[in-house]
């Protein structure tokens, strides 16, 4: 098997932060030849010693090798990495977080530069990247024939999931998987601080709070089938006017318990207005065409 085989493919990975250096040693571990850059030499050198070949410069790193990815701290980082480099005939990867129209407008920037682009969205932390079993993927959209071109090598570091041939598609899913991540973080930041001044041992209350939110995941499919059908009566067994009716008992709770109701008012009074609008049969999908209007 030569490193030019499809197995073995040849990348250049400008951006070494904590993500970029995981990603490189994943890729070199596998046996890809892998040029590296990064604007703080040092952190390029570390990975020298481990089998990278280090550019001294973004051009030269763009040149290097055919696939060119970057994992930089925003888009307009990219902008001006990229800047000074001939892309003509590049498959560039942008792994850096950003927004959906930042992703199609680098798109159209790498295209007006000659080379095909995809855009990724890491649904990892560094330490899950290069472990297998460990639950970290990338989202990938842009280029169908660039994605199956390079499936097996950017698969390395994590598993991928392409998401459509709109360039926005992997930002727009990211943000909204990790949106949903900080809103049950909400929720159980609110839980702990309710049981905190009391003598429940938080450790010993983990597992229940656990368990009750992976029992309630079943409800994102529901949502999801609620939605497609337009109908958000279908099959409620909570109503929405049940569930607004029973609010006051959450708020007079972290009032007597001495904790801010901050985290939840917001989505009450979401939960009102979409009843005062006459959604009471409705169950919460409801709330969804409310926020996006």
């Amino acid at each position: 098997m030569t490193h030019d085989s499809p197995d073995r493919t040849p990348l250049s990975l400008l951006g070494l932060g904590a993500m970029g250096t995981a990603l490189a040693r994943a890729w070199l571990a596998a046996g890809h030849p892998v040029t590296v850059w990064n604007r703080t030499p040092a952190r390029a050198e570390a990975l020298a010693a481990e089998g990278a070949k280090v550019a001294g410069t973004p051009a030269q790193a763009v040149a290097a090798n055919t696939l060119v990815v970057v994992c930089l701290l925003d888009d307009r980082s990219v902008g001006e990495v990229l800047a000074g480099t001939d892309l003509t005939g590049r498959d560039l990867v942008d792994l850096t977080t950003g927004t959906p129209a930042e992703a199609r407008d680098r798109a159209a920037w790498a295209g007006r530069r000659g080379a095909r682009y995809l855009d990724g969205g890491i649904m990892a932390v560094p330490p899950m990247i290069g472990v297998p079993g460990s639950g970290g993927y990338v989202l990938y959209s842009g280029s169908p024939d660039l994605f199956d071109r390079y499936r097996r090598a950017l698969g390395v570091p994590a598993g991928t999931a392409f998401v459509g041939a709109d360039p926005g598609f992997a930002a727009l899913y990211d943000v909204a998987l990790l949106s949903a991540m900080y809103g049950m973080f909400a929720g159980v930041t609110h839980a702990f601080a309710l049981i905190r001044q009391e003598d429940v041992d938080p450790v010993a209350f983990a597992p229940l709070l656990a368990d009750w939110l992976v029992a309630m995941t079943a409800s994102v499919q529901d949502t999801a089938e609620r939605l497609r059908g337009g109908d958000h009566t279908e099959g409620v067994v909570s109503t929405l006017a049940m569930q607004v009716a029973g609010t006051p008992t959450f708020l007079r709770t972290a009032e007597q318990q001495g904790v801010s109701a901050e985290l939840l008012r917001p989505y009450f009074e979401l939960m009102r207005r979409r009843l005062d609008e006459g959604g009471g049969a409705e169950g919460l999908s409801g709330l969804v065409d409310l926020l996006a209007r």
